[in-house]
């Protein structure tokens, strides 16, 4: 990996925080921007300077946390199986139905629909140790767009929230929030909101046009599907 290689300590540092309740700034592989992230929804909403009651997604890090939340999905095995593709290997931001919501998933869950994130950057691994649920927003304050880089994040955050300063080598620029999906029970996807993947792809019916032939899917578009 090019960039910039933490140090254990800096890796410990950003877990402590996190363990401690506090709110991280940690990096994505690109295309992806920065993410918010916090043991509760209200460490995430505060540091964005939002509602602490507003919706965040459910970090989805390793095949352990998956397998303790897809039994609760309202999704036949081959659906699941998708969804956890589509989180791990496509990176996007995924709605999937949910047959019930316990405690640790319901604040990401709106409708009888909770939302994922899935990425699952190596790098990141050891900050993740012992902590068992994590929430996740894009890493920005309300109105503004999702920082690229550790340094954007301190400038905007400032030193309210935690920033793990590393990065892949990938030039910042050209970087976006995930693209957000629905995943139906009858595998149908829809878009929801705009982000790096369709970007890349020309746009969301380029991107479900993909999507629809590399896993034999119905997809379709979300008329109302908004920009990040």
């Amino acid at each position: 990996m090019n960039g910039t290689t933490p140090t254990g300590t800096a890796l410990t540092g950003a877990r402590d925080v996190l363990r401690g309740g506090g709110a991280v700034v940690l990096p994505n592989p690109h295309p992806l921007t920065s993410v918010v992230a916090a043991t509760s929804p209200d460490a995430v909403n505060t540091a964005k300077g939002r509602p602490a009651d507003q919706a965040v997604a459910l970090w989805i890090v390793d095949d352990h946390r998956w397998a303790e939340f897809a039994p609760h999905t309202a999704l036949d095995d081959p659906a699941r199986e998708l969804a956890c593709t589509l989180l791990v290997e496509e990176l996007v931001t995924l709605l999937v139905p949910v047959t019930a919501h316990p405690a640790w998933i319901a604040p990401a869950t709106r409708g009888g629909k909770t939302l994922l994130f899935g990425a699952r950057w190596t790098p990141l691994t050891p900050v993740f140790d012992g902590i068992d649920v994590l929430h996740v927003s894009s890493a920005n304050r309300t109105g503004h767009p999702p920082v690229a880089s550790a340094a954007q994040a301190r400038e905007t955050f400032a030193d309210h929230v935690h920033v793990l300063d590393l990065d892949d080598g990938r030039p910042t620029e050209d970087r976006r929030a995930t693209t957000t999906l629905e995943l139906r029970p009858d595998r149908t996807l829809t878009h929801i909101r705009h982000g790096a993947q369709d970007h890349a792809h020309g746009g969301p019916d380029a991107y479900l046009a993909h999507l629809a032939k590399k896993y034999s899917l119905s997809c379709r578009k979300n008329p109302q599907s908004t920009p990040h």
